[in-house]
């Protein structure tokens, strides 16, 4: 049946255009029931005998409204929920509300265990409806979903055995009218309440219950429209909100301010105003009176949350009280306290996307009043294992059970009545301190996939498995490079080798070198459920312990490896370079190659240094070196950066995966050699890649940091006679290198560490959607760059394979994955977040096993303050690569029963900024130097151990975690006493730099570690992979 809708519309040019609409409505639309015998359906979803429910004895299917799919998700997802029929209504709905909840709602759907069927209710004959004269969007949906109800119970009324219908829906009004209908009808909490089960009754989203009262305790949030006018004109600033991971209270956002990119500081519950880490937000900038020039302190529980608080509102009253204070009072201020320029800061005025997601952590103790094995339903509070988000109150009847366990809660709302977000339990994973469950909630936390590849993608591995070999028919269109002298070098247990390296010498002088990458597209087809799994994975990521591979381990591990003595597919990059490491021609093609050694970096730097070897592999890696050598200085006299950041490598127990050994990485000359190679790879095959597809080509790109990012930096390392200048890559370059003091070794390699925290991350992005200059990557100081090399572990450089196979063979056919604009914006966009996410996955995986490492454990060892707090400063530890606060407040005593006492944290030292540095809190005469002073680079001693007494009740609470205690120098209230000499508090005395002040002004984390190469910037061939698979 043809129905026809026919209206007319007006065109911008005036013109009056007639439309038709055509909807076809259907009588072969079936049911799906198994027991039905009307209708000709050949494979059934819905079961014979679905489910029952002490309200609903008969066997039942259910029939959800939108809101259902939207409030309750999670509750859906759940096993006990089965054979539920998703009405075309409903499906496109959620999918116009929510693309992420559609996506959850299709994974149901195609998992034939859950018994979820679609039906196509706007297309059915009988249940098709036309909108009634006045009659909303939104009644004239509900009215669809309660006809095709009403459809659905008279079709199956007959079946053998017996079942119905019943109509889901938290729509009172809804409920109502379905009712008086005939039909019926429940609402989600009703039905679950009926199934007895207390872990889905802790799951229903029901933020209506919790809420605390009328009491407003947050500023309205302004309205979409409100705030799109105010972004365009000017009023408000839009950026993505991040939160301090050393003050929950201390937010930013990255914009433009009077065309001048900067960090607006958002300080304060009440100037956040319910915006949470990750939002995307509307900010108004506060009076210039009440911008900082200090930094804020580490808050860490409800004390000291309070103490800051008052902290900030005592400064801007005194800041409101100074606005009109005569000019001549700021003129005695020193030189270098003028040299600190305010921190613009500003308030939260609208939120114009959420992004909340499923948090893990624990249940706060204190929060549990009620009996022992009570089941009562209570209010708890909920630690996020992330420092960076706000407590989160959910009510539950198994708080005693959940105690001591790590948990999932998901956020519903923030009323601006309520202190905290409100939000629900969704399920337990495990004891809290077991590795594997600590594991599974970093992985959580991080959004990092990590589930086994579906059965689907499995099915388009090769039938041979592990068999496969390389055939006479895929040399078609490849070059035979299997009697070259191929070689790989790599980290030691690396299983999946990406690259392969060859020279050869030519009779010119020039030298003959190849970069050989493994051809994983042979293998990954555009569009297929495995490249679909790539594409969303992003990234494999590589933990202490293990190893979340991107794609399967067949592919990964074995037959897209380049190991030694096998015949491989590659795609390769072959230089013809002269004496002096310049190109004098490059070309691309695809491969088979046959890798004559496969080496550890310790290897190959062993056959470099033994001169007795001189077999053709180690005479080519000697070349391979020293063109590297000559490669890389070209890039140091471009600007290159060579930065540093702490890196450490664990030494684990066989059996049980334990940390025995934590030591600092010792790079090598040949991760030199293999990272200038690669580097130049992938500098080639972007040049080539951009001609070919000017308009969508996947590049990577490393904005130059802003100038506000080296300020502190600048003004702590001027103080030591030093000078640093980062107008250019070339200049910070320069002044890097000749940043040294001869009495400090490690000062140099600090400054670096430091410096790399001032820069922006490097990005992928799509070069349709930037102009030319915007392309340079300002760390490498190369205009153009992608990443080709690592097609195994990235899916950037899959696409990139990709785009270079249609730039070199112009017979091939592609789809426009490769020259969409919007679609490669968006794949770039995903991919960078994986990226993001894969390294704070690695890093917290570092601190984990560190935390392992030092159980049990006391170590004493010096140190360098690398920033300071208004309360606190951090010092890095260069021996384990790790870092740690030391509070410069002495702790109220604890009482006789263990309890600490309500009283606030009595500072030690005080934050002076105009030395950017603490300091002890006696009266100083003009020209006094304060008698105990911390300053940034000064060297100190620390006790590191493992902190037993942990925010939310003991065992059970948050995650332990590393300790620093001072140790020299000497200062009564802070530092303790060492477990070599307890008596003698100069027993560990330590000197300090030559009045060393600085800043990191991008902040740093409680633990630090990468695993790259010189660069910092994540560019270097081992980005991330290690392993001791």
């Amino acid at each position: 049946m043809l129905r026809q809708k026919q209206f007319v519309k007006k065109t911008k040019s005036g013109k009056v255009l007639k439309v038709v609409k055509e909807h076809y409505l259907r009588d072969d639309i079936w049911c799906s029931a198994e027991a039905c015998k009307a209708c000709e359906h050949t494979e059934t979803v819905l079961s014979a005998t679905p489910g029952v429910n002490k309200l609903f004895p008969l066997p039942h299917y259910i029939i959800p409204d939108t809101n259902i799919f939207m409030n309750q998700i999670d509750v859906m997802e759940k096993p006990q929920i089965t054979n539920v029929i998703v009405l075309q209504t409903v499906l496109e709905e959620v999918k116009h509300l929510s693309l992420p909840i559609h996506k959850r709602v299709r994974d149901m759907i195609s998992n034939k265990e859950k018994h979820f069927y679609v039906f196509s209710n706007e297309h059915h004959r009988e249940t098709f409806i036309e909108k009634l004269k006045d009659e909303s969007p939104n009644d004239r949906n509900d009215r669809a979903i309660r006809v095709a109800t009403k459809w659905y119970g008279n079709h199956i009324q007959n079946l053998k055995p017996k079942v119905s219908v019943v109509m889901m829906t938290d729509d009172a009004a809804n409920r109502a009218k379905a009712t008086a209908d005939g039909l019926q009808a429940i609402s989600v909490k009703r039905y679950i309440e009926a199934l007895d089960n207390t872990e889905l009754l802790d799951m229903i989203s029901d933020a209506k219950e919790l809420d605390e009262g009328q009491q407003m305790m947050y500023a309205e949030h302004l309205s979409p429209a409100h705030l799109s006018n105010g972004i365009k004109s000017g009023k408000y600033y839009q950026g993505k909100l991040g939160i301090s991971s050393h003050n929950y209270l201390e937010g930013s956002i990255y914009t433009k301010i009077d065309g001048i990119e900067g960090t607006i500081l958002i300080v304060g519950r009440e100037h956040l105003n319910r915006a949470i880490d990750g939002d995307i937000v509307a900010v108004e900038l506060l009076p210039k009176s009440e911008w900082r020039t200090t930094p804020t302190g580490v808050v860490i529980d409800e004390e000291e949350e309070k103490e800051e608080e008052e902290s900030l509102k005592a400064e801007q009253e005194a800041a409101a009280h100074n606005e009109d204070t005569p000019m001549t009072d700021a003129s005695k201020m020193s030189d270098d306290s003028k040299l600190d320029t305010p921190q613009p800061c500003g308030k939260i005025v609208g939120i114009i996307r959420r992004n909340w997601r499923q948090y893990c952590g624990f249940i706060d103790r204190k929060s549990v009043h009620t009996p022992a094995g009570s089941s009562a339903p209570i209010n708890v509070l909920f630690y996020a294992m992330e420092s960076k988000i706000p407590k989160i109150r959910f009510r539950t009847r198994q708080a005693h059970s959940l105690l001591g366990q790590r948990v999932i809660v998901s956020i519903d709302s923030w009323p601006k009545t309520s202190r905290y977000p409100i939000g629900h339990f969704i399920r337990s994973l495990g004891e809290a301190g077991d590795k594997s469950t600590e594991t599974e909630v970093l992985l959580l936390e991080h959004d990092v996939p990590f589930h086994e590849f579906s059965k689907q993608v499995l099915s388009l591995l090769p039938v041979e498995g592990e068999n496969w070999v390389v055939q006479p028919e895929h040399f078609c269109g490849r070059e035979d490079f299997r009697s070259l002298n191929v070689c790989s070098i790599d980290p030691p247990g690396c299983t999946d080798i990406d690259d392969a390296l060859h020279v050869i010498p030519l009779l010119n002088g020039n030298y003959q070198v190849g970069v050989h990458i493994a051809d994983v597209t042979h293998f990954v087809k555009p569009g297929n459920v495995m490249d679909q799994e790539a594409a969303s994975r992003g990234t494999t990521v590589y933990l202490v312990d293990k190893r979340i591979d991107m794609l399967p381990g067949l592919l990964g591990t074995n037959l897209c490896s380049l190991r030694s003595n096998v015949e491989r597919l590659a795609f390769s990059c072959i230089w013809v370079l002269n004496e002096n490491a310049e190109i004098m021609d490059v070309r691309f093609t695809k491969s088979v190659i046959a890798s004559k050694a496969s080496l550890t970096y310790e290897e190959a730097q062993n056959r470099i240094d033994d001169e007795r070897m001189q077999d053709d592999i180690t005479k080519g890696i000697r070349i391979l070196n020293q063109l590297a050598k000559k490669l890389k200085q070209k890039r140091l006299d471009m600007g290159a950066l060579t930065l540093a950041s702490p890196e450490v490598r664990f030494n684990l127990e066989r059996d049980t995966q334990d940390p025995v050994d934590v030591e600092m990485k010792e790079l090598k000359e040949t991760n030199a050699l293999v990272e200038e190679f690669m580097l130049l790879a992938n500098i080639s095959v972007a040049r080539k890649i951009f001609e070919k597809f000017p308009d969508s080509a996947m590049l990577r790109c490393h904005p130059t940091p802003p100038a506000s990012s080296f300020e502190k930096l600048e003004k702590a390392v001027s103080r030591m006679g030093i000078t640093i200048d980062h107008s250019t890559s070339k200049a910070l370059s320069e002044s890097l290198d000749n940043a040294v003091i001869p009495e400090e070794p490690y000062f140099n390699k600090l400054l670096r560490i430091m410096t790399t925290r001032c820069m922006m991350q490097a990005l992928y992005f799509c070069s349709g959607s930037m102009t030319v200059p915007e392309f340079r990557h300002y760390g490498l100081a190369t205009e153009i760059y992608t990443h080709f090399t690592s097609p195994i572990r990235r899916y950037s450089d899959v696409m990139v394979h990709r785009q270079l196979h249609a730039a070199i063979d112009h017979t091939i056919s592609y789809g426009p994955e490769l020259t969409d604009k919007e679609s490669m914006n968006e794949l770039c966009g995903v991919l960078n977040h994986r990226n993001r996410m894969a390294q704070q996955a690695a890093r917290s995986s570092v601190e984990l096993f560190t935390h392992l490492f030092f159980k049990n454990k006391v170590e004493e060892e010096e140190g360098f303050v690398i920033r300071i707090l208004k309360n606190a400063f951090i010092v890095l530890v260069p021996k384990y690569g790790i870092e740690g606060i030391v509070y410069a407040s002495a702790k109220a005593p604890k009482t006789a029963d263990g309890a600490g006492s309500n009283a606030a944290p009595q500072p030690i030292l005080i934050y002076n900024p105009e030395t950017d540095s603490l300091q002890s809190t006696e009266h100083l005469e003009e020209g006094q130097t304060p008698k105990k002073q911390i300053q940034l680079f000064q060297k100190v001693m620390v006790q590191i151990s493992i902190d037993d007494d942990l925010k939310g009740g003991g065992e059970g609470g948050m995650r332990q975690k590393l300790k620093m205690d001072l140790l020299q120098p000497w200062i009564e209230g802070i530092s303790v006493h060492g477990i070599c000499n307890k008596d003698d508090p100069e027993a560990h005395a330590v000197t300090s730099l030559v009045d060393p002040t600085a800043f990191v002004p991008n902040g740093s984390s409680a633990l630090k570690k990468r695993e790259g190469q010189s660069q910092g910037i994540d560019e270097s061939k081992r980005g991330g992979k290690r392993s001791k698979m």
